[in-house]
């Protein structure tokens, strides 16, 4: 293949070039057997630096299609989407899907502004509150009349309540916390009154358009946090009601990627201590259950070993109600303050896994440094078994340390734990957001040795990009980036500097590959052409700018 993305099919292009002889034999393939459509795949170089380049071939055309790192879209269960997708460029399932799950929160955030005049907060827990209620299986949206002396809010409240006590919602002040967000809708007015434009009240409305066009998406979507993405999409809407509180909710796939950095087992006990709306959680439940043998195993995973920490009482309210419709009506959520919280009792959790977006940008000043994200970050590492395994999700300037006081925390975590990693993750992982983030992964209570060599990544290019109206989304390149990265992550593979940096780390290092990197790469002839030309230039605009002292060597 020429480096104008050109297939030559000349004899010698034929045997000196993988991707020009594979093509060659499709070609023939194509034109001389029933199988009329094939990929044909080049590669060329070694384990550290390789090409892979598929190419799609008929007898009537060639396409030539993006560059992979891996063989990973070619297995059996992934080759029917990529080829739907980069050869037909349909729009992937889940991006419909989630085209359609904006749509729907838009068109709810709007309903719920102007039939309900609700604040931001109060949204999403109607929001729950209706999806707790219709579960009561004595709940029926028909019961919502408009009745003033027994009121549909009231009604509502009652079948969630029930629901609460049929799933064992302990203890007992768990479920009072819960139920005391829901309150408001017992007795407000305007939600509790027929509307005359609806001809119901807009509880009823909010009932029929949830049970009809949110409830399914939920129950199908297992490992989609599809309230947290509603949560998100109420704050986006709101005007960014969150962002001065530092609440960035993690796009799913990042929870999952988080997941599989530190090789969750079903013998895990994990624990977020920022939990949000629980999207850690969905995501290590799971990837635990899937991993899981027996029912008493998956039982034993929804009961005891999944733990959430989370300050705010709506997002508490929220994050529960998610992990009650996945079925784990126990869901060991504490509302509390997770950096004021006596240590020892988050240590009698035992747990052997950390999973941690902490709130951003708290440390403005003297008086806020210990809400810093590493302090969150050294909290965590303090709060888990020995060896255990941690991961979490930060802004870049975290792993740099600016300040006195966080470069003091970053030789204290060296001191009592072990850095393994830091992953540079795409600009748009929160879109819209302005953070770039990196993940960094830990291991607990094991003091960091000075020899260890920590891996350092670049995954910018992690496959996903942003659309217009829509977000993030992934592309099919999504999947063989991501298990490019798992496979160098965990030694199954290699890569070059520029995608991964080994390096012995000290406390006032920069921990992120930008710093540890230098091109190892030798420059092609056209690479030294091109510096030469650019030299040229530059040296002879310079001197017909009358700056020929430039180039007077030194002495002259």
């Amino acid at each position: 293949m020429t480096d104008g993305k050109e297939i030559s099919l000349e004899t010698k292009a034929k045997t000196d070039y993988a991707t020009n002889g594979a093509v060659h034999y499709a070609k023939h393939i194509a034109e001389n057997s029933s199988f009329k459509k094939i990929f044909a795949i080049g590669i060329t170089g070694n384990e550290k630096h390789h090409i892979i380049q598929p190419v799609y071939v008929t007898d009537q055309e060639i396409i030539i299609l993006d560059e992979l790192e891996t063989l990973e879209n070619f297995k059996e269960e992934n080759i029917e989407k990529y080829y739907k997708t980069e050869v037909l460029k349909e729009t992937p399932s889940e991006q419909v899907e989630l085209q359609e799950i904006i749509r729907l929160s838009k068109q709810l955030h709007e309903d719920l502004r102007n039939y309900g005049q609700l604040s931001e907060h109060e949204k999403p827990l109607v929001v729950s509150a209706i999806l707790l209620a219709l579960q009561d299986v004595n709940f029926s949206i028909d019961m919502l009349i408009g009745n003033q002396v027994s009121k549909d809010g009231k009604k509502i409240f009652d079948a969630l309540s029930n629901y609460l006590d049929e799933v064992e919602v302990t203890p007992d002040f768990k479920k009072r916390t819960i139920l005391d967000q829901f309150s408001f809708i017992k007795n407000r007015v305007i939600l509790n009154r027929i509307d005359s434009n609806l001809g119901k009240t807009p509880l009823r409305y909010f009932a029929e358009f949830i049970n009809d066009k949110i409830l399914t998406a939920i129950k199908s979507n297992v490992k989609e946090d599809v309230l947290g993405r509603f949560y998100g999409e109420f704050v986006k809407y709101s005007g960014g009601d969150g962002k001065g509180l530092g609440i960035v909710l993690t796009p799913s796939h990042i929870t999952e990627l988080m997941c599989d950095l530190v090789d969750l087992k079903p013998s895990d006990t994990v624990l977020d201590p920022c939990s949000g709306t629980g999207g850690f959680l969905i995501s290590a439940m799971h990837k635990m259950l899937e991993k899981a043998k027996t029912e008493e195993e998956k039982k034993h995973i929804k009961r005891e070993q999944l733990h959430g920490i989370e300050v705010r009482e709506d997002l508490y309210t929220i994050a529960t109600t998610n992990m009650i419709l996945r079925g784990d009506g126990k869901s060991n959520l504490r509302r509390t303050d997770f950096i004021n919280t006596d240590i020892e009792e988050i240590r009698k959790l035992k747990a052997t896994v950390g999973l941690m977006n902490p709130p951003y940008s708290q440390a403005k000043n003297e008086a806020t440094a210990h809400l810093s994200e590493l302090s969150f970050i050294i909290r965590l590492l303090d709060s888990l078994t020995p060896n255990a395994r941690c991961a979490v999700i930060v802004p870049q300037s975290t792993m740099i340390g600016k300040t006195k006081r966080d470069k003091e925390n970053k030789k204290r975590l060296l001191k009592y734990h072990t850095l393994e990693a830091v992953i540079t993750l795409n600009k748009e992982t929160f879109y819209g957001v302005g953070t770039n983030p990196c993940i960094a992964v830990f291991t607990a209570h094991k003091p960091h040795d000075p020899e260890k060599r920590v891996k350092f990544f670049n995954f910018e290019d992690d496959g996903y990009v942003v659309k217009k109206h829509i977000g993030l989304v992934a592309t099919e390149l999504a999947k063989d980036r991501k298990k490019k990265l798992l496979d160098v992550y965990f030694d199954k593979d290699e890569a070059p500097t520029s995608f991964m940096v080994k390096s012995t780390i000290k406390a006032t290092d920069e921990w992120l590959h930008s710093f540890y990197y230098f091109n190892d790469e030798i420059p092609s002839v056209e690479d030294f052409k091109k510096t030469m030309a650019d030299y040229l230039t530059f040296e002879f605009d310079m001197r017909s700018h009358g700056k020929e002292y430039l180039f007077d060597k030194e002495g002259e």
